[in-house]
């Protein structure tokens, strides 16, 4: 059994889900959980508690295991989560992220994948940064402006023109990899900021 299966069962059976691992230089062994989610059910936090449990119980796993390592650090997402499933996207609808695609957009308008607005953008682009939105009948999309964002103290005129929307389409089997966008919003944002994160370390 493979060391992500391993962890990701012990997180499972302490009624948890695996977001993440990472294996750093120095033998870190980082492990980021999440409580699972089903849609319409209340956002929850993990806690302290929950990071500690995981912790003791994949120390003594690893050990089991013959797992190497110098130190496990389990921990809370961040704001930069990563949307890995089908259910993290229904989770995350209406929440700014960030897209890579395995192939350049250009690539994808030629097989006719990226909707209306693919030919607006560059034909080398993969990185996007945008709302995301569930397009019928079962795929997904982000939507973003062009618009510069306004230094402090610079007046708007209202008569501006709004800049255009851009509408992305695309399948979870066409990306590289998904995140939240690192945003914080300090006016309530349903996601923590790194200070909020909860984190537990513990030596191999």
């Amino acid at each position: 059994m493979s060391l992500q299966q391993t962890i990701e069962d012990t997180v499972r059976g302490l009624g948890l889900e695996l977001v993440e691992t990472e294996r750093s230089a120095g033998g870190l062994l980082r492990v980021t959980i999440d409580l699972p989610w089903q849609p319409g059910t209340q956002e929850q936090a993990v806690t302290v508690e929950d990071c500690e449990r995981v912790t003791r119980q994949l120390q003594y796993v690893l050990e089991v295991e013959g797992v190497d390592y110098k130190r496990l650090e389990v921990s809370s997402p961040g704001i930069d989560r990563p949307l890995r499933h089908e259910l993290d996207f229904e989770r995350f609808q209406g929440e700014e992220v960030d897209i890579t695609l395995k192939a350049p957009i250009g690539a994808a308008v030629a097989a006719g994948a990226a909707g209306p607005e693919g030919a607006k953008m560059s034909a080398n682009r993969k990185k996007f940064r945008g709302t995301l939105q569930r397009a019928e009948p079962s795929g997904w999309q982000i939507v973003w402006s062009d618009e510069v964002a306004a230094k402090p103290g610079q007046r708007v005129s209202a008569r501006r023109a709004p800049p255009p929307m851009h509408v992305m389409a695309f399948t979870l089997d066409e990306l590289q990899g998904a995140r939240l966008a690192p945003v914080v919003d300090f006016k309530g944002r349903r996601r923590s900021a790194p200070d909020d994160q909860e984190k537990v370390s513990g030596k191999g």
